[in-house]
């Protein structure tokens, strides 16, 4: 299990901060606890800005010839953080120069050996905006909001699965000892045979170099793209996406053709949501005088239990969980057991995610975690 390096499925750049909805944050805190476990240095958080609701930000805001579509991308991400530090391992969005770089070169290579193909087909174009709205007759444009489409041929990528066997296997998780997702398995099964993945939008990694004007990389795509390009920086071979079962089962057919690059191979560590809003009742601690465990418990163990409990945390689980974590850490030994510790951090690079119910594994952890403290790291990929 060397060289494994977790990192967080790029979170989507909405209208939200972490500081008011810190769900959002999970799949991050989930890799920084385990990279922490295996004594790696604070990676980038990753960001999907590749949204329609992103063009339509842009193009309403009053500001838009003062500031430009990547700036106002990198503002809302910095702001996502506000009002504690940036991160330490910096961030890294799905337009990034290297991450385009890395697409570019995949689709070439995918194209060369025929898993990708530029192919034209029948698809439908709003009348008013030209935005493909799809293949099949749509409501309004999302684009645009104009109620009439026209029929049109268009080239296109694709991904003819169904010439390349499955999509997804019970292979493509990282969780030892973790029941098979068996219904995400028949999602991606039964998805249309040929899959799109070229879109218009008004930000993105450009297919114009493919002969694709106005076109850019599904964003289901480069959020794959996105996580090879960190670990490619990284030199690690075994990257691993944080992502709840949700995502997984939105992005993961898509993303098929972009989960190996050379000798690196990602996989995908599920987790489920977290009940933050009731996490935060400060009556919780009280009564458990657990008032000192705040931060650890919503930012450390809470994220490590939504990888043990993938289906997610039940707020009524909340005050056990806290109990539990008060005990482990009151029952901490001064100096862990090195032979504990090599078990422990083999568990957390193969997935295997049952040690945070086991006391004694981890009181041994919080120990490690109290007489290390957190890695730091310089600062990279940050505007």
């Amino acid at each position: 299990m060397d060289n494994v390096v977790y990192f967080n499925g790029p979170v989507r750049n909405g209208d939200f901060t972490f500081a008011e909805r810190p769900g959002k944050a999970a799949g991050i805190r989930l890799a920084e606890a385990l990279n922490g476990m295996l004594g790696l240095a604070p990676v980038p958080h990753l960001w999907n800005t590749v949204t329609l609701a992103g063009d339509i930000r842009h193009r309403d805001a009053a500001d838009r010839e003062a500031v430009g579509r990547q700036q106002r991308e990198e503002h809302a991400v910095a702001a996502k953080y506000a009002p504690g530090p940036p991160p330490a391992g910096g961030w890294l969005t799905d337009t990034a120069p290297c991450v385009a770089a890395l697409a570019l070169e995949m689709i070439e290579a995918l194209l060369a050996d025929g898993t990708l193909a530029v192919r034209e087909m029948t698809v439908r174009l709003c009348a008013a905006c030209g935005h493909m709205t799809g293949t099949v007759a749509a409501d309004d444009c999302r684009s645009c909001g104009h109620d009439t489409t026209r029929g049109a041929r268009r080239a296109l990528l694709v991904f003819d699965r169904a010439a390349h066997g499955p999509v997804l296997e019970r292979t493509d998780f990282h969780a030892a000892g973790a029941r098979s997702p068996a219904h995400l398995l028949n999602i991606a099964h039964n998805l249309p045979p040929v899959l799109v993945l070229s879109r218009t939008r008004d930000h993105g990694v450009s297919l114009a170099p493919l002969g694709l004007q106005g076109m850019v990389l599904d964003p289901r795509a480069g959020l794959h793209v996105a996580v090879l390009a960190a670990a490619a920086e990284r030199g690690a071979v075994r990257p691993v996406m944080t992502v709840t079962e949700n995502a997984a089962a939105n992005v993961a057919a898509y993303g098929a053709p972009f989960r190996a690059w050379g000798a690196m191979r990602l996989r995908y560590a599920l987790h489920g949501r977290i009940p933050y809003d009731a996490a935060a009742n400060g009556r919780l601690y009280e009564v458990h005088r657990a008032q000192a465990l705040g931060k650890l418990f919503t930012g450390w163990y809470l994220p490590l239990c939504a990888a043990h409990e993938r289906a997610g945390v039940s707020a009524a689980r909340l005050p056990a969980l806290l109990k539990f974590l008060r005990r482990a850490y009151l029952a901490r030994p001064a100096t862990p057991a090195g032979e504990v510790l090599a078990e422990l951090r083999h568990r957390a690079a193969a997935g295997d995610m049952r040690w945070v119910m086991d006391a004694r594994a981890l009181a041994c952890v919080l120990a490690d975690r109290e007489n290390t403290g957190p890695c730091v790291g310089p600062q990279r990929g940050a505007p």
